[in-house]
């Protein structure tokens, strides 16, 4: 039989406060399920606003911890009533002074598998990250879940090749791009560089972005979120640019391997021609 997953992501306007971006988060998670997901994902720091659009201490105050935090525990629950393997992204804080851009991957009978810390962190105008995030640290773990073989790549990691090959070097089947890019940087690199990764790597690629204007910059976040399957080609239509959207798209893993036996990119690397790849 085919082995099709219903996968699912929402890209969200900000609501102001964390618990009602949380409940509605939990009640496009539970239609999502109705409509036959069995994992979804969320935008980057998916319960707070994009916050990274200024510089100002007094934001630290949206981290929490992972996996004991409350937006975590709360996922977890989530996860064990929809029956979904859920990937929520947060803002983590680890100890004081030790702060991550953070993707908890939750089972979906709510065990906690782990997360996926953000590798490279941008400073450049209204992406002021490194004024709160250290490098992620923990590596391109995929997780074995309840729908197959799962992983993340945040935001700005999506420019770098390195990790995206990683990940399938790693077993990714699915990887979860959650991110927050507006119209005026980067959007004609948005229908590029994730099928681009899906087709060098061979697998599928969930690329979730945030929509509309929030109240700490003017950045016009432009959603158009897709899924795209190894041979770069969208899964369904891309969702709209302007309004919040709940995307469910069946995606037919078998294709992962004919994929890989037509095109063998992975048959025809040379890790031993690459050594200059990682000189400082």
């Amino acid at each position: 039989m085919p082995n099709v997953v219903t996968a699912a992501l929402v890209q969200a306007t900000w609501t102001g406060d964390t618990e009602s971006m949380l409940a509605k988060h939990e009640e496009h998670a539970r239609e999502a399920a109705r409509r036959g997901a069995k994992v979804i994902g969320f935008q980057e720091v998916f319960n707070a606003p994009y916050f990274c659009q200024v510089q100002d201490a007094e934001h630290y105050r949206w981290a929490e911890a992972v996996p004991d935090g409350p937006t975590v525990r709360r996922m977890r629950d989530l996860a064990r009533e929809t029956g979904m393997v859920v990937v929520a992204p947060v803002f983590e804080v680890e100890q004081p002074g030790h702060y991550y851009n953070t993707a908890a991957v939750i089972d979906a009978d709510g065990t906690y598998l782990g997360k996926y810390r953000k590798t490279h962190i941008p400073q450049v105008k209204g992406f002021w990250e490194k004024f709160y995030f250290r490098p992620g640290n923990l590596g391109w773990p995929v997780f074995d879940t309840a729908v197959g073989r799962v992983g993340v790549y945040i935001c700005y990691d999506r420019h770098f090749p390195e990790g995206w090959r990683q990940l399938g070097l790693n077993g990714a089947q699915l990887v979860y791009n959650p991110s927050a890019t507006h119209r005026g940087l980067s959007a004609y690199l948005w229908r590029l560089e994730q099928p681009a990764a899906a087709v060098a790597n061979e697998y599928f690629v969930a690329a979730i972005n945030r929509v509309g204007v929030e109240e700490y910059g003017d950045n016009d976040f432009y959603g158009t979120s897709y899924f795209v399957d190894p041979r770069g080609q969208f899964v369904g239509d891309v969702a709209g640019d302007t309004k919040e959207e709940l995307v469910v798209r069946d995606l037919d893993f078998d294709l992962i391997d004919e994929v890989r036996q037509q095109w063998a990119f992975y048959r025809d690397r040379r890790p031993d021609a690459y050594e200059g790849l990682v000189r400082p």
